[in-house]
């Protein structure tokens, strides 16, 4: 499976070995990682895409991918599905950064080249949620082109559709 490229990071699909090392906290030499990287969502990710693979197989292109910053190479957080489309063509995402790159626009950047992919897979509409005070992750997903659908108690549902 090919990366997603965008002006500033790449987007790579999550191996089996890459979800190894971020779970034992030990990349190997050549790999790198901005500082608090992996976050303990990252590590949860990586465990539960692991636990996939030994049970179902790789599901990409519907799995998870390491936002890397094309300048320096180095891994900033992670974004990706999570799970393959549901009888409806649905998906859910979910993405985050570590500290020292949120507020860069990087997010925003690589849910933009996230959401055409996944239209371009046949996905018919992509999901997301964000807590209520978490202004940040709700203006991502408006930067992207989804939009607000719903709210409970604690999340703002968003979502965006294309026709099949």
């Amino acid at each position: 499976m090919d990366n997603l490229v965008t002006e500033r990071l790449v987007l790579h699909p999550m191996s089996v070995d890459e979800a190894e090392q971020m779970v034992t906290g030990a990349p190997d030499a050549d790999v790198r990682w901005e500082q608090g990287y992996p976050t303990e969502g990252d590590v949860t990710v990586a465990r539960r895409f692991l636990e996939r693979c030994a049970s179902t197989g790789d599901p990409q292109p519907f799995g998870p991918y390491v936002i890397r910053r094309r300048s320096d190479r180095r891994a900033i957080g992670g974004m990706g599905f999570h799970r393959p489309p549901d009888e409806h063509g649905s998906v859910t995402i979910g993405y985050g950064l570590v500290p020292s790159a949120r507020g860069k626009g990087y997010a925003s950047e690589a849910l933009r080249a996230l959401l055409p992919f996944a239209r371009d897979q046949g996905v018919a509409s992509v999901k997301g949620d964000a807590d209520h005070d978490n202004t940040a992750s709700q203006h991502v997903m408006t930067a992207a082109g989804m939009r607000q659908v719903g709210e409970d108690e604690r999340v703002k549902y968003y979502v965006i559709s294309w026709s099949r």
